[in-house]
């Protein structure tokens, strides 16, 4: 099996082409894929495969074998592959998703290759049932929760997948490989959440450390960052247009007053391709 890999801002994935994939189980083939040490090693692995709803649909395995919504990174790695490799020849189209259908707009460079991606990542969902999370109808903004008999000050929304944030005075200093999963798996979240640690650089600058749902610590996060570029201007500390600092480069976020809906810009790269034996 031939395969690319790709990774938006260091947020890695294992690309190919499967015609009769609209069905079939990747769950024990992501997680040999995404190994480390005996695989090609991954933070998921993205599908693509035929679509009746849209141009071309996307289907995003995480590296623990189970299926996501969506993926910012994915899904911009996902445009610049379909485009790049000829399956879509237009610099907008229509991507399926279990989040729905998300619109990439690709820009071109030079060399007649994808180099940044916006994508229209719909509407934030900020209604507690819509997360999903336990407790009363409602935002679930700047509301305190009890890790390990201490309190933090949450915001949580669903950006095609659910997202939670608190805010810190240092991100680099936040223990993410300890904190991150007893946030996932905390009680009120019947479907798990990806956390976030948010440090405010300035009221149009945030910078980002992600645990995520099913694939750990990651070096960027795309619905992560639209989430928090979304909770802190609902928290007052920035306005709508916000520059998301993660490891390896920063992602334009804009949370648009005019239709409401969050667009994302940033870039994607080909790290290698192979074929996988195993």
């Amino acid at each position: 099996m031939k395969f690319v890999k790709m990774h938006g801002l260091g947020n890695d994935f294992v690309f190919f082409e499967d015609k009769d994939g609209a069905n079939k189980d990747f769950s024990e083939l992501a997680v040999k894929l995404c190994d480390r040490h005996t695989g090609v090693g991954a933070d998921g692995i993205i599908v693509i495969v035929p679509s009746d709803k849209a141009d071309v649909r996307m289907r995003i395995i995480n590296a623990d074998g189970s299926e996501a919504e969506m993926c910012g990174n994915g899904i911009r790695c996902f445009a610049k592959y379909v485009y790049d490799n000829g399956i879509i020849t237009k610099d907008e189209f229509s991507v399926e998703t279990l989040a729905g259908i998300m619109k990439p707009k690709v820009t071109v460079g030079e060399d007649g290759k994808v180099s940044l991606v916006t994508i229209n990542m719909g509407k934030p969902f900020t209604d507690r049932a819509q997360i999903p999370m336990e407790g009363p109808a409602g935002p679930v903004v700047d509301e305190p929760i009890e890790i390990d008999g201490k309190t933090y000050k949450i915001t949580s929304l669903l950006m095609g997948v659910p997202h939670t944030m608190t805010y810190v005075r240092d991100v680099d200093a936040v223990p993410l490989h300890e904190l991150g999963p007893k946030f996932e798996t905390y009680k009120a979240f019947p479907r798990k959440t990806n956390m976030n640690f948010v440090q405010v650089i300035d009221n149009h600058t945030i910078k980002v450390h992600t645990w995520e749902r099913g694939a750990g610590a990651t070096l960027a996060c795309g619905t992560g960052s639209c989430a928090c570029a979304v909770g802190s201007y609902l928290n007052g500390f920035t306005g709508r247009s916000v520059d998301v600092q993660l490891y390896l480069g920063t992602l334009h976020i804009e949370y648009s007053e005019e239709d409401g809906n969050v667009y994302m810009t940033g870039p994607a790269a080909v790290t290698f391709t192979g074929e996988w034996l195993g």
